[in-house]
């Protein structure tokens, strides 16, 4: 019922409306949003990229411009990384990605790089089973612009568009600008990893039943392994975010207005939770696989202890056999007339007694 719940929800907010547009900048195909602010207030008439920045350093007195960006290419990003004077290196790793969460200054600009992460749904978590998606967040935050960089998860999953319509409604907070775009964007970064983790409570209780289940001595390691793996995907995300956010939190770094700082501190309050959760997890996988394979090494031994009664039972009748069969003239009731079915009564006889001392002590 609980997973179900947690679907509902999550169904629900994919639904929210996406605000990307189909205007493109002459300046790169991949610009997928582009507005301007005035006062915390989005203006209605969009423009490209350059015409924007023109409007806002005319208008000046807290203007800024938000531009968002879907994996450009180096060709697609060279015209804004003029355009806004940002640095090689930076813009390097905007356009290749695969970096880590960091917050690096250069200048009076900053460049910062979130890993995105999403749940995967799935009915049954197997071996091979997807749990968590992860993706890239870059973000430059100037004086009077913000330019947001997404790689993977694509369509609805990651995309700041319902971020963006949260935000423009808390016109105070835009007001305060591009600091307060990071904060919301980092905010809601961190946002995500608690519901990812949260909804990864469903599979490790699973797991958990599954392994202390009646008859679960030989239950699949693979899917604890894929859980544990995925879970390490999620913490590669989260763990390297904690040093940024104390840095936007406690130090004067450029493009972020001292009046936002404390909100930062209270993103960061969440991502040690997240932590805090994150390492209880892995804590918890790492007590069911020992269970796990406690439970495969009894069930070893049960086998173990089946095979090797029934081996001592079919010794008995293996001995008379063999020691009846060496064909030897002299020998005790060779040619008895009833030292057939004696042998056959003794064979049978001995069985029956080794079997019931064996089932009594519980090896069979």
């Amino acid at each position: 019922m609980m997973r179900n719940l947690r679907r509902a929800v999550r169904r629900a907010y994919r639904r929210t409306v996406d605000l990307s547009h189909p205007a493109r900048s002459p300046l790169g195909s991949a610009v997928v949003n582009c507005a301007v602010y005035t006062g915390g207030v989005r203006q209605k008439d969009d423009c490209p990229v350059d015409e924007a920045l023109r409007r806002v350093r005319k208008l000046g007195d807290g203007a800024f411009v938000w531009v968002g960006l879907h994996e450009p290419t180096q060709e697609e990003f060279a015209g804004l990384a003029e355009l806004f004077g940002l640095h090689p290196l930076a813009v390097e790793d905007a356009v290749t990605a695969h970096q880590r969460p960091k917050v690096v200054p250069y200048d009076d600009i900053l460049f910062s790089v979130f890993k995105t992460c999403r749940y995967v749904e799935h009915e049954e978590l197997t071996a091979s089973s997807e749990v968590v998606e992860t993706g890239e967040l870059m973000v430059f935050t100037g004086a009077d612009f913000v330019i947001t960089v997404r790689h993977g998860m694509h369509g609805m999953h990651g995309s700041l568009g319902p971020l963006r319509e949260e935000l423009e409604q808390e016109r105070e907070q835009l007001a305060k600008g591009p600091s307060a775009v990071l904060h919301a964007i980092a905010d809601h970064v961190v946002d995500e990893y608690l519901a990812v983790a949260d909804a990864m409570q469903s599979d490790m209780d699973a797991v958990e039943t599954a392994v202390f289940a009646e008859n679960a001595g030989r239950g699949d390691a693979g899917r604890i392994y894929q859980l544990k793996r995925e879970l390490l995907e999620l913490k590669r995300a989260v763990a390297p975010l904690d040093r940024p956010l104390q840095k936007l939190a406690g130090e004067a770094v450029p493009s972020v207005a001292p009046e936002v700082r404390p909100y930062f501190r209270d993103v960061a309050d969440h991502l040690l939770r997240t932590t805090e959760q994150i390492a209880a997890f892995d804590g918890l996988l790492d007590s069911i696989l020992q269970a796990h394979l406690a439970q495969v090494t009894v069930a070893q031994n049960e086998d173990m202890r089946k095979i090797t009664a029934w081996a001592a039972i079919v010794a008995v009748p293996t001995m008379v056999c063999g020691i009846y069969g060496m064909n030897f003239d002299n020998m005790p009731e060779l040619h008895w007339r009833y030292g057939y079915f004696m042998a056959l009564g003794l064979m049978a006889g001995a069985c029956f007694v080794i079997h019931r001392g064996f089932r009594r002590n519980g090896w069979l």
